[in-house]
């Protein structure tokens, strides 16, 4: 058999029975037990606390990161050079082995210094086009008749002067 049971409590009080405040209960009709909002405080010391932290934080990271950020750009511009070095590096290389080729030796004699090589006989044209343009020149001839070109050959040599 269970035990007694405690006795239901009643809802509200009887009607004979005065209504007791309790602590901590509103009562109806009156406001809200707390602060009332003019007289809470806007600006607290907690929130002071916190904005005094705040700016200490972000002061003493600001110089930081405006090092990290310099470092950073640094480092990018160190790369770049690096890269083109690099770059230099490897056109450098391969002009050290185009001057071990002899064909590219001779060439560039040959353009340059013009040298010749034995048996062979060269002629240095002065006053000529240089060979860069000598292939636009022999485009530009190849269209006029050899006879033009011998009448215009006379009438320049004709208008220089002679130098001895």
């Amino acid at each position: 058999m269970p035990g007694p049971q405690p006795a239901p409590k009643p809802a509200q009080p009887p009607a004979s029975e005065p209504a007791v405040a309790q602590p901590g209960a509103a009562k109806p009709g009156a406001a809200p037990p707390g602060p009332q909002p003019a007289e809470r405080a806007r600006f607290t010391s907690r929130a002071a606390v916190l904005a005094v932290v705040l700016c200490a934080i972000a002061l003493s990271l600001a110089y930081p990161v405006r090092e990290y950020i310099a470092q950073r750009r640094q480092i990018d511009q160190l790369q770049a050079q690096s890269a083109q070095t690099a770059a230099q590096l490897a056109r450098l290389q391969a002009e050290a082995a185009r001057l071990n080729d002899p064909a590219y030796i001779e060439q560039q004699a040959r353009d340059r210094l013009h040298y010749c090589m034995p048996r062979q006989t060269c002629y240095v044209i002065i006053g000529g086009q240089p060979a860069s343009n000598a292939g636009k020149a022999a485009a530009a001839v190849a269209g006029t008749p050899w006879y033009e070109r011998l009448w215009s050959s006379v009438q320049q040599a004709d208008k220089q002067p002679a130098s001895r």
